[in-house]
């Protein structure tokens, strides 16, 4: 494959030997110390890249000079920071398409997606620069006379931000444009399938750090390593701050880590979404939404599509829709074009799949269509697949569970208070939808009786939120929220003032003490 985009990132002149460096910031560029890594592309099998993963110590180096970093950053005016993010922007504009190769490189998103990627780190920059002049906190009425009570928004601290490899660009932006703006430093763990992302993020970071001098060099680093850096982090008193997002299980280690320390997590973890079909939905509309939720990304988003609760009298119509949908599919090289699905990124990933298909079937579900490895006209060494359709029970141990590959479990009910409380019956609780053209069952799933999720939406898809709005989700997909809306409140520690300009000293509650 051809990598001139590469050399126009600036990425090459990071190859040491046969290395990839393993720890960067604007001061430093450092090998690591660990064992060997190497990377692969999904898309045909083939190394992109070797790494010497960094050490624990190395780590705490790093940390101490984003500790050192932070001193300075804090006491930046916050319309100053949001200068410098406004320039990363800048230069993730300039560099877009190049940026989108590196993606589809790493996670094997087809280009169009990985160019939506792109888009949304260089959205949220905007959002950001906004918001560095919004960092505002409430004047609150005293009970006592001559005093003045109000809250201000100060600085964290340093943010280590553990990222998964299916968004390697947008997650980090959600914490990093954001904790910039808000005065903290960010030490970045990427997933070790997509460290290249990270890198590319670095060079345009470094960028706009060599054109800034004032800025302290050290705010933003990129850390190469395996679980035992993750546990570092999670474990580390310096950061008050650790935001994960990956797997309901890594969530778990990591707020288990970090609670043991009394610090603040913010997790994005697992989502098992549905998408409820009224009979009164319009079917046209609905079948849009449900296979870019279910095939974008070849189903490897926290966000896509894994359940279709359908009202019984639509069912088969919906079906016999969705299979003429998934057969006119086109698969293949996420790099060229008119491709829709891309391959999955890994054979354990393949494996998984397979798996489910087959507990799937074990118990008493019906694949309408899908699941075997596609093997001609697409890239050798890849593991690409069929989109799959499985006719199921509600009830189906399987539909408990998120597999993350491109498999849609259909199922139906009988009345919409059912169809709710199929969708709310599984652990994870990140995006839900309805179609209906009804407005009574819009506004109950949107109601306190309604889903249980963190997004829910009325005939619009389970993936592609805007950054506006606060992203994340409930129960096993960890409470946290990010991007949008007041999501900057978690990178901010909140301090409320009393300013006596009295004479007198009353105490609060009418105490009296003398």
């Amino acid at each position: 494959m051809t990598m001139e985009f590469m050399d126009e990132l600036g990425l090459s002149a990071f190859i040491c030997g046969e290395y990839y460096p393993s720890i960067v910031s604007g001061a430093k560029t450092l090998l690591g110390q660990g064992a060997q890594h190497d990377c692969t592309s999904p898309i045909d099998g083939t190394k992109t890249a070797r790494f010497q993963l960094a050490t624990p110590e190395q780590l705490n180096a790093q940390t101490e000079r984003a500790c050192a970093a932070f001193k300075i950053w804090r006491n930046t005016p916050a319309p100053v920071r949001g200068q410098f993010v406004r320039r990363i922007g800048e230069l993730a504009r300039q560099y877009k398409t190049q940026l989108a190769q590196v993606i589809t490189l790493e996670a094997g998103k087809i280009l169009p997606e990985a160019l939506g990627e792109v888009q949304e780190w260089i959205d949220v920059c905007d959002f950001a620069v906004g918001l560095s002049r919004q960092l505002h906190g409430l004047t609150i009425a005293s009970e006592r006379p001559g005093h003045r009570m109000m809250e201000q928004w100060h600085p964290l601290g340093p943010v280590a931000v553990i990222s998964a490899y299916n968004f390697p660009m947008a997650v980090w932006s959600w914490n990093a444009m954001l904790g910039l703006v808000c005065g903290d430093t960010i030490v970045w763990k990427p997933s070790e399938k997509s460290p290249l992302c990270a890198l590319a993020i670095q060079t345009i970071v470094n960028r706009a750090l060599d054109e800034m001098p004032d800025v302290p060099k050290d705010i933003v680093s990129v850390i190469i390593g395996g679980g035992e850096i993750g546990k570092a982090m999670s474990q580390d008193q310096r950061y008050p701050l650790v935001s994960a997002t990956g797997s309901t299980r890594m969530g778990k280690s990591v707020g288990e880590a970090v609670g043991a320390r009394l610090g603040r997590s913010l997790l994005e973890l697992g989502g098992n979404n549905a998408m409820i079909i009224s009979e009164h939905a319009d079917l046209d509309l609905a079948l849009r939404a449900i296979v870019f939720a279910a095939v974008g990304t070849a189903g490897q988003r926290c966000t896509s599509l894994r359940r279709v609760i359908v009202h019984h009298s639509v069912k088969q119509a919906l079906c016999e829709k969705l299979v003429q949908a998934y057969q006119s599919l086109r698969i293949g090289d996420p790099r060229s074009e008119h491709i829709l699905v891309g391959p999955l990124i890994d054979e354990m990933s393949y494996a998984t799949m397979q798996a489910a298909l087959t507990d799937a079937k074990q118990q008493g579900g019906t694949v309408l269509i899908g699941g075997e490895r596609v093997t001609e006209k697409v890239p050798e060494g890849g593991f690409y697949v069929t989109p799959s359709i499985v006719d199921i029970a509600a009830n189906a141990a399987i539909v408990q569970q998120e597999t993350f590959a491109p498999i849609l479990y259909v199922m139906s009910y009988e009345n919409i208070e059912q169809a709710i409380d199929i969708q709310n019956d599984v652990p994870q609780g990140l995006s839900s939808a309805i179609f209906t053209e009804n407005l009574k069952e819009a506004e109950l799933f949107l109601s306190p009786s309604g889903s249980d999720c963190g997004l829910a939406n009325v005939n619009i898809g389970t993936s592609g939120a805007e950054i506006g709005g606060a992203f994340g989700g409930e129960k096993e997909t960890g409470g946290g929220r990010e991007s949008g809306s007041d999501a900057w409140k978690n990178y901010m520690r909140r301090s409320t003032n009393t300013i006596n300009y009295g004479g007198e000293l009353p105490l609060a509650q009418g105490i009296v003490f003398e």
